[in-house]
């Protein structure tokens, strides 16, 4: 049986790990940070964490709105590409920074890409 993605990457620790590095560089970064000014960031790092499990196979104990629905005020505040760009960049360079295997981070990355059109509601 062949193991999911999200067992691949390390499971629960290695998804840890990864939101919490993620969202040090994205709230560091000041073309993004403002869209997370109004967060509850706890709260923000247990629903990705629970969104990326489930994304990458998981166990699904995600209970949070859709793409569509949770980025819809952001995109309203001006949300649009560069900033899809911009958090992908962190997302790439925080595993590469936790040594995560090339390839695994291209099947991360194809995964964020394949949402890009839901989280800027197109």
């Amino acid at each position: 049986m062949t193991q999911s993605l999200f067992e691949r990457l390390g499971g629960e620790p290695a998804v840890d790990a990864a939101v919490d590095r993620f969202y040090r560089k994205v709230l560091g970064d000041p073309a993004i940070s403002a869209y997370f000014d109004d967060s509850d960031m706890d709260a923000q790092r247990s629903k990705q964490k629970a969104f990326l499990t489930m994304a990458f196979g998981g166990p699904n104990s995600y209970t949070g709105k859709d793409l569509r629905a949770a980025h819809k005020p952001l995109v309203e505040r001006g949300l649009d590409d560069s900033h899809f760009d911009a958090v992908a960049v962190h997302l790439q360079s925080t595993l590469q920074e936790l040594g995560v295997a090339e390839g695994l981070i291209g099947e991360v990355m194809a995964i964020a890409g394949s949402t890009r059109d839901d989280v800027l509601n197109r």
